[in-house]
């Protein structure tokens, strides 16, 4: 499965400068034993979707308890690397969405992302990065949504503009506008 994500990434085709400067740390590093695990503690694999709707004018955001911003989903790949997987499966729990599919089999997206040191679950969690990769998925928007109450406290979908408007972390800002550059170049 390495393998496969090996080839994707290599097949990959940045979309802008920040995609170019990041795609080969993490071709870099994707070989490591414990790249995949939290307890590689500096830098680890995660996977996140861009949830949108059918008509792709909207996107699915999480109220994240943890940065207290609206926020994408997404988790760590916990050893899995097969992060569509992973993306999957953590869209599912975080917004209780069953019906939902990729719009694409190709990687969406890449994103080396910085960490702050936090606390979670009452223990102290060191600054490091998120080695991501980003998956588009589609869903339902009149589907019921279920709050994750230990990560979210609310869902919402929202215009593409909306949602980076609403995120009040400033780094993710420019992925946010990037993903929905890339939705509205698709056309």
């Amino acid at each position: 499965m390495r393998q496969k994500l090996i080839h994707e990434l290599r097949e990959f085709v940045p979309y802008n400068q920040q995609e170019d400067a990041d795609l080969p740390v993490l071709l870099q590093v994707i070989h490591e034993d414990n790249v995949f695990k939290r307890a590689q503690l500096l830098y680890h694999f995660t996977a996140s979707s861009w949830i949108v709707n059918k008509s792709h004018t909207k996107v699915l955001m999480c109220y994240h308890n943890i940065y207290k911003s609206w926020s994408w989903t997404g988790g760590h790949a916990d050893g899995n690397v097969n992060l569509y997987e992973v993306a999957l499966k953590e869209a599912k729990e975080e917004t209780g969405l069953t019906s939902i599919h990729h719009v694409s089999d190709s990687i969406y997206s890449i994103e080396v992302l910085t960490v702050p040191a936090h606390i979670k679950k009452g223990n102290y969690i060191n600054a490091h990065l998120h080695l991501n990769v980003t998956y588009l998925l589609e869903a339902d928007e009149q589907e019921e949504l279920h709050i994750k109450e230990d990560e979210n406290s609310d869902l919402c979908w929202m215009y593409l503009d909306e949602a980076v408007e609403k995120c009040s972390e400033p780094e993710m800002k420019p992925i946010y506008q990037k993903l929905n550059d890339k939705i509205k170049s698709q056309g």
